[in-house]
């Protein structure tokens, strides 16, 4: 059975028969939604890899205190992660972030693609990074993540390239591409970049500035996959393939 996680601020230090305290709307979400009550279990993160576990000490409206009996620093998982994700429309750009949170997913880079039908300007981008932040949030606490992903400010094309030459593997998908995505070998460790693009395809001259850059353009299979789903079958069929997902849950 797994107990319900809740983020605080920083748990660095923490150890076991400390108190810590939770507060907040972290805090009122537990008690006056949850209803946490006194005696129940719950785990503790700071999105960072401190982990603690312990039974809840005492509550109020908009606080509650855990004593700790048990704790623990996870290493972060390696190879890492990133997915480029081309600007959706609607509310699909928080369905991408959320299952590629799900998926393990550590960092995502929100990409002003030319071909992308929303734009991000003004206050309109502020308020959609911070959707996109608060989605990973929430998707990192329901999915017990101990690292919480990361969401980088929007990036131009020329942002994305300059991050590239870093990596350990870059793939583009495509669905031109003659290459499939299953025939490359998946580095052990460093960071592997995996690029969507928009519903309206990645331009000829992004495609060539990305492959410059190191990347290889593959494709999943056959069918066509929308914007928001593409970047999570692709990071799944590479997790397979690492000790990620081979190893048993820490």
């Amino acid at each position: 059975m797994s107990f319900p996680v809740h983020l605080v601020e920083s748990l660095d230090g923490v150890a076991v028969g400390a108190r810590v305290e939770v507060s907040g709307d972290e805090a009122h979400h537990a008690v006056a939604v949850r209803r946490l009550r006194v005696g129940e279990e719950v785990v503790l993160t700071d999105g960072l890899g401190h982990r603690v576990a312990g039974e809840v000490a005492s509550t109020g409206k908009r606080v509650f205190e855990v004593l700790v009996t048990s704790a623990s620093l996870i290493p972060r998982p390696s190879p890492s992660f990133t997915v480029v994700q081309a600007l959706p429309k609607g509310d699909r750009g928080e369905l991408a972030v959320e299952v590629l949170t799900e998926v393990g997913v550590d960092t995502v880079v929100p990409w002003a693609s030319a071909r992308s039908v929303a734009v991000w300007k003004g206050e309109r981008a502020a308020k959609s990074h911070a959707k996109w932040q608060a989605t990973a949030r929430e998707a990192g606490k329901q999915s017990r993540r101990t690292w919480l992903p990361t969401v980088t400010p929007l990036a131009a094309t020329d942002d994305v390239v300059a991050r590239l030459p870093s990596a350990a593997l870059v793939v583009v998908l495509h669905e031109d591409a003659t290459t499939a995505l299953a025939s490359l070998d998946v580095p052990a460790d460093g960071e592997i970049v995996v690029i969507v693009g928009p519903e309206g395809g990645i331009t000829p001259d992004e495609l060539a500035a990305f492959e410059t850059a190191g990347a290889v353009t593959v494709r999943l299979g056959s069918e066509v996959l929308r914007t928001s789903t593409a970047g999570l079958a692709a990071v799944s069929a590479l997790l397979a393939r690492t000790a990620r997902w081979a190893s048993a849950p820490t």
